[in-house]
């Protein structure tokens, strides 16, 4: 019960109103690269990510992967497409050892809507996954390589000492040989430092924000 009542959607239900909402739900666990659903897949369930990560992603007439948003713990996921009936826009695939809270929607709707704090926070979830779109657009229309790469270490330099650069290639939707090259270019002009383990140390955040 303290699982889910630490998901902010459902921080303020009392007992009887969890133990309803248990009814209801099951929490699965899943094991890296399995995917929680496919881009078309109707969406039956709602969906919290509790523990790991998960990458959701487009696939392009190529058969090539556009990385679009990754998920941490504690967030609804597609939450839109339960809300608005369609099926899902993208495949979500967890990146690691991962546990995901899985709610019948149409209980949860029936039973829960009414309650105007979970409204307010899927609200405060769809709005973020507007964002969301906003940064996936500017980033694959507007910035170079070199912006996608220096945005990343800004925000999430802490990401290369969990993921393999294949994969964080993968997340800025670059080739592993594009990604290593602008970090060998960072490096030798001194935005960062490289360890042995391709750790990331920023030397000089202001040429980064140069750069983006």
């Amino acid at each position: 019960m303290d699982r889910i009542r630490n998901v902010s959607c459902f921080s303020k239900l009392n007992d009887a109103q969890l133990e309803k909402l248990k009814k209801i739900s099951v929490i699965k666990k899943f094991s890296a690269k399995e995917i929680l659903f496919y881009e078309g897949d109707a969406p039956i369930y709602l969906y919290v990510l509790l523990q790991g990560t998960l990458k959701v992603y487009k696939t392009n007439h190529k058969g090539q992967q556009i990385f679009l948003h990754q998920f941490y713990p504690g967030g609804l996921v597609a939450e839109l497409a339960n809300f608005e009936n369609i099926p899902y826009p993208a495949t979500a695939e967890f990146m690691s050892e991962s546990e995901v809270l899985r709610i019948d929607y149409k209980a949860l709707e029936h039973d829960f809507f009414k309650n105007p704090d979970i409204s307010f926070e899927i609200i405060k979830s769809l709005i973020a996954k507007h964002k969301i779109l906003i940064d996936v657009i500017q980033k694959e229309v507007i910035l170079t390589a070199d912006a996608k790469v220096a945005k990343f270490i800004l925000e999430n330099g802490e990401l290369f000492k969990t993921l393999k650069n294949t994969q964080v290639a993968s997340i800025l939707n670059l080739t592993p040989e594009t990604l290593s090259r602008t970090l060998s270019k960072f490096k030798s002009s001194g935005f960062i430092e490289l360890d042995e383990k391709h750790h990331i140390r920023i030397l000089d955040t202001q040429k980064l924000e140069e750069v983006l």
